[in-house]
């Protein structure tokens, strides 16, 4: 069977692992809008964000090691079809119980291409390649953020939120034609020949390797406070520094293009892992920062400016860290990709209704802290102890021709 052409290849691989921001951040702005045009409280609708999240991360449990058996290509249509069938139920969700019910199934879809994107790079590269294909990837998806927001909040005025979901369906409509023309990337000779329940014991047998478990226990800090910037913000920028939708969807996308900067950035570190420290060193300093400028009511541009690093140390973890957890469990690609996705967007979930809980600036910044402070620790632990932290202090090397 032929060759996928690397370009397509890397492309549609940055549109799939865009699922989750682009099921999530193009109708963030239209949050406060929603809850008055359902007549219903802030927390129901921030729990279609939730719900969103836990699909997200139950998907990819089940995907993940069912396409080590199966093969990448069948599961990932699967998962395409399920998204529009599920888009169609979001739009036409006659209330908001209605609405969480199909975002939880539009997030099981949207999981398909998630984790199984991260497994095809898994198939088609390795070591520092994969790590390169990991950041011109999370440079495409830096992309998806930017753009989402800003057409969402341009368009909240003129086609209402339910509009924002049709320019989704069209967005998935156009990714499983991408789809229809993809390679399956996985041999037959190197699929798992286990029996379901085997496969799923897979998860066990993974996590009892204790240097990628403090991988995927980074990773799951980082998305959590990634999720705390995108559960928080439509609320902090539109209500309490009075900003429009529009406005908001301008704020978010600059802390987007600091995500997709720093990610193209962490390939030119000499090793993977220095990226990853210094990533997480920014994310303490910078969240401590945040939290205590926002117990202290900081002005839009102290709040702004400080949350634009911690995105962009974000985006300096995000790459290496995923490329040095998936080369370790190279044999069971498509499992430790589900478990690097659902830590991740299970940590969403976590985060989104405890931002939400008493004074929102008080309880973003001290998710900010938590998120930050549990990411430094198990980098701590998951960094070999050959990349000592003298030696990252001298990393940032930009590769030679």
């Amino acid at each position: 069977m032929p060759k996928n052409a690397a370009f397509f290849l890397l492309f549609l691989l940055g549109a799939l692992s865009a699922f989750g921001p682009l099921v999530t951040d193009m109708y963030l702005p239209t949050m406060p809008a929603m809850v008055r045009d359902y007549q219903t409280t802030q927390s129901l609708v921030q729990a279609g964000l939730s719900s969103s999240f836990i699909g997200l991360a139950l998907g990819q449990i089940f995907i993940g090691p069912l396409s080590d058996k199966y093969g990448r290509r069948p599961l990932l249509l699967v998962s395409m079809f399920t998204f529009l069938v599920s888009t169609l139920g979001v739009i036409f969700s006659p209330d908001i119980y209605w609405f969480i019910g199909f975002r939880l199934l539009q997030g099981l879809a949207g999981a398909g291409g998630v984790v199984i994107s991260r497994s095809v790079a898994t198939d088609s590269f390795s070591g520092k390649e994969l790590a390169t294909a990991m950041a011109i990837i999370g440079a495409i998806n830096g992309i998806v953020p930017v753009a989402a927001p800003i057409v969402g909040g341009w368009c909240s005025n003129a086609i209402g939120w339910r509009g924002i979901f049709w320019i989704l369906l069209i967005c998935g409509a156009l990714l499983t034609w991408g789809c229809l023309h993809f390679r399956e990337t996985l041999a037959p000779t190197d699929r798992k020949l286990d029996g379901i329940r085997k496969l799923f014991l897979g998860f066990g047998r993974i996590l009892r390797h204790a240097h990628f478990t403090f991988y995927v226990a980074l990773m799951g800090f980082t998305y959590g406070a990634l999720f705390v910037n995108i559960s928080s913000s439509s609320f902090i920028v539109e209500d309490y520094y009075g900003f429009s939708a529009f406005g908001f969807s301008l704020v978010f996308a600059l802390n987007a293009v600091s995500i997709g900067i720093a990610s193209g950035l962490s390939a030119k570190f000499r090793r993977p892992e220095h990226s990853v420290f210094w990533g997480c060193a920014l994310l303490l300093i910078f969240s401590s920062a945040e939290c205590l400028a926002l117990w202290m009511g900081a002005d839009f541009w102290l709040y702004e400016s400080l949350l634009f690093v911690i995105m962009f140390s974000i985006g300096l973890i995000f790459p290496p860290t995923t490329a040095l957890a998936m080369d370790l469990e190279r044999q069971n690609s498509g499992t430790a990709s589900a478990l690097i996705g659902a830590v991740g967007f299970t940590a969403g979930g976590l985060v989104t209704p405890l931002v939400g809980l008493g004074n929102m600036l008080t309880t973003t910044g001290l998710m900010f802290l938590v998120c930050a402070l549990g990411t430094f620790l198990f980098m701590i632990f998951a960094v070999p102890r050959s990349q000592s932290i003298s030696q990252c202090l001298h990393c940032f090397d930009a590769q030679k021709n």
